[in-house]
């Protein structure tokens, strides 16, 4: 169990806190409650620029490392289709630095032209090198375009396209930020080496005077039951082909979701693997296999995917995965290999909360779920799980009616 204690401000901001003396770091986590999945078609990508926009000045922070650097911290952050989360990690005696910067760029971010457009030349960089001129950089591209038709979990978190980024006005950023960047889209927590009352007190005197701000409803579209296999072949210059073969799976929190994490432990996490025993080491098509889930709120993915040898083509490949998927349906789950998979989950979950960021961040996700005790919850009830119970969800999921199937072509180089 992670200790923690939760208190609320009347602006609407949710402030925990995980008391941890043994250690004079502390750690600040701020999530926002905004994703790439609460943006609209032809405006894509904004959260991810807002993470970029947040790292420039505020009314009272001309350059906000500098302050953090200044104080001996360090901070960072990332951008998911559901969340935007924002840390820095300093020592316990400075810990109101990162309370006047968090709260001054929540408050009054600089979104003059200037700093809109340095970091949209930023953004759009970072798109060309990390998914154009990467080597299968655009894979996500494909495989959510064509895995969504309705639900805003179609683009990658980056953006659409560029056109996206190019476009995005003044208007449309200030609008973003009035509508997602307030205290009640916000959970703030505050792990390490500080009590109870000093919380309350650097809570209500820097995130206090915030006003609340009326909470907007974001209406995000359903995806619509898939009726057929879906494939796609893409062609580029990479090195061999490879395979990305995704099932529907349910959103975090709804039944199925924890069978469909088992399913593709079993398949795919780590050497001793089935994918990896199979297609890998006793295969000649995969020279690297593997199987994971999206994780995401909304009903995501159970994907997987591989790099093929050189000459084999990708269909030759998803012949070789149907085959072991197959297999896997009909084949009785091994209590020993089901034991080995929750222990490995354990001993993650264990290595997890050594670190203090880890703690503080586990704690804001499921809080932003809707209570930090699901961390706890979820793992129990995981552990839980019989081979039965995963045998029948593989057999709802795994089905080819489900599939979303990407061939990226090696071309010549």
């Amino acid at each position: 169990m992670l200790p923690y204690q939760r208190i609320f401000l009347n602006n609407g901001l949710e402030v925990i806190l995980h008391e941890d003396h043994s250690s004079k770091i502390a750690v600040s986590n701020l999530l926002y409650k905004v994703g790439s999945r609460f943006e609209k078609p032809g405006k894509t990508g904004l959260a991810h620029f807002f993470e970029h926009l947040m790292f420039g000045s505020s009314a009272n922070v001309p350059v906000f490392d500098r302050e953090l650097e200044r104080v001996g911290g360090s901070c960072n952050a990332f951008t998911s289709p559901d969340i935007t989360n924002y840390y820095m990690t300093l020592p316990a005696a400075n810990i109101e630095t990162a309370f006047w910067l968090e709260s001054d760029r929540m408050l009054q971010l600089t979104l003059s032209e200037k700093t809109i457009e340095t970091q949209r030349k930023v953004v759009m960089e970072e798109y060309k090198q990390r998914y154009l001129n990467q080597p299968y950089g655009d894979v996500w591209h494909h495989m959510r375009g064509m895995a969504y038709t309705t639900h805003p979990y179609r683009w990658p978190t980056i953006g659409q396209n560029l056109q996206d980024i190019e476009g995005y006005t003044e208007e449309d950023v200030w609008d973003f930020y009035r509508t997602h960047y307030h205290p009640g889209n916000a959970i703030l927590v505050v792990a390490g080496d500080i009590t109870l009352s000093e919380l309350e007190k650097l809570a209500q005197k820097w995130f206090g005077p915030i006003p609340a701000q009326p909470s907007q409803k974001v209406s995000i579209a359903a995806e619509p039951a898939q009726a057929g296999k879906r494939v796609l072949s893409h062609e580029a210059r990479v090195p061999t082909d490879a395979l990305y073969k995704a099932y529907k799976m349910p959103g975090k929190g709804e039944a199925g979701y924890l069978e469909a994490d088992l399913v593709s432990d079993l398949l795919g996490a780590g050497k001793s693997s089935i994918l990896e025993q199979r297609l890998v080491k006793n295969g000649r098509k995969f020279a690297s296999a593997g199987a994971y889930i999206t994780g995401s709120v909304d009903p995501g993915l159970l994907v997987f995917s591989g790099k093929m040898e050189q000459g084999i083509s990708a269909m030759e490949a998803e012949q070789a995965l149907d085959e072991v998927l197959a297999d896997f349906l009909q084949t009785e789950i091994a209590e020993r290999e089901l034991q080995k998979i929750k222990n490995q989950g354990e001993a993650m979950k264990t290595y997890e909360s050594i670190q203090l960021l880890n703690r503080a961040m586990n704690l804001a996700y499921f809080a932003h779920l809707g209570n930090p005790e699901l961390y706890w919850e979820e793992f129990e009830q995981k552990s839980k799980i019989e081979a039965p119970q995963i045998q029948l969800w593989a057999q709802r999921l795994l089905r080819e009616d489900q599939a979303s199937v990407l061939y990226y072509q090696s071309i010549d180089q």
